[in-house]
């Protein structure tokens, strides 16, 4: 590839990582990671936490200085052109940036003067995203009347004051019920409609097949896969047949019955009592196997049944946890919320 093809590919891409790393004291945040998102996409970051997602955002838009590596946003290079970058993005981290007894509107008039604009240019973009957003009835209410979908519609407008090219989502729906969540994937597909580029971190499985056009999952500071969520799930192939046990106390013997019907050993979740067989593309003779074999055993079983694999069985067969498995918090996660 000539070096004037190559440039016109990076060109291509509004974020560039190459080569991370980060760590705090013994604790590798990020182990050498490499990510490219083209302009006007959306890229899903999936990992639990502590996998490095947050430290990733955070050395993306300024807030971190990686310890080596490239990282370039939006054309500009974060460590050479730190002012560059921070007037092309936006940034919704896990906390509200939101000042709860100032009003929805006060606060985007905030910060529309603190990107310099005027009076006037403020209260109009105020207006307009508070109408955009559903909460131009509310706009002159506290924030802290607000509800937790409307905080964070008014936290991911304040994110677009500013008319971001390049938009970071850290866990956007994070507590949210699900018609919070659902009404924030709405706004989130206007946004890419409207070839706004976001790289969004999240630890919902369903929330990464439904918005993004690439997925990576970092587990311990590395890149382990990457793809689209059809890639992904291909990985480990075929059908999976699952059922929850109805009595737990039977899930050992039901984990034993069924465990010459698939591919592989089945895979358990204690806490839920399900069991997931590998099917492959056998879907229908498995589930029969399966039904004859729990049958034999008189185990009562329910939900049972054949389905394509999702991104949590993508996650579980990469790593052997599921994606929202929290361990005890390590060094780097103390640093990550301390923002060190």
């Amino acid at each position: 590839m000539s070096g004037h093809v190559a440039r016109a590919k990076q060109q291509d891409n509004a974020i560039i990582v190459e080569g991370v790393h980060k760590a705090f004291g013994k604790v590798k945040a990020l182990d050498g990671i490499d990510l490219q998102v083209p302009q006007g996409s959306v890229l899903g970051v999936l990992g639990p936490n502590g996998a490095g997602k947050t430290t990733a955002v955070r050395i993306l838009t300024t807030l971190l200085t990686p310890d080596a590596g490239r990282v370039a946003v939006d054309g500009r290079d974060v460590l050479k052109d730190p002012a560059g970058v921070r007037s092309r993005i936006g940034l919704a981290g896990q906390s509200t940036a939101i000042v709860e007894e100032f009003s929805g509107r006060e606060n985007l008039e905030l910060i529309g003067r603190l990107f310099h604009m005027s009076a006037k240019e403020s209260r109009e973009r105020a207006a307009e995203l508070l109408e955009s957003f559903g909460l131009a009835d509310a706009g002159e209410r506290r924030a802290k009347t607000y509800s937790g979908g409307m905080m964070r519609r008014l936290d991911l407008a304040a994110s677009l004051v500013n008319k971001p090219n390049v938009l970071f989502l850290d866990e956007p729906t994070t507590g949210l019920d699900p018609r919070a969540r659902s009404e924030m994937w709405g706004v989130i597909r206007e946004l890419v409609a409207a070839k706004t580029t976001v790289l969004l971190t999240t630890q919902y499985l369903e929330e990464a097949d439904e918005l993004a056009d690439n997925i990576v999952v970092f587990d311990h500071g590395r890149v382990i896969a990457e793809g689209t969520a059809d890639d992904l799930k291909d990985t480990i192939g075929g059908d999976v047949v699952e059922f929850t046990v109805a009595d737990p106390r039977k899930l050992t013997s039901a984990v034993r019955a069924v465990a010459g019907c698939g591919d592989g050993e089945p895979e358990v979740d204690k806490d839920k009592a399900e069991v997931t067989v590998r099917a492959g593309r056998n879907g229908s003779a498995v589930l029969l196997e399966v039904v004859r074999q729990l049958d034999a055993k008189k185990i009562k079983v329910f939900g049972l049944g054949v389905r394509r694999p999702s991104l949590d069985d993508v996650f579980l067969a990469l790593t052997g946890h599921r994606a929202e498995a929290d361990g005890a918090a390590t060094e780097g996660d103390v640093k990550e919320a301390d923002g060190e």
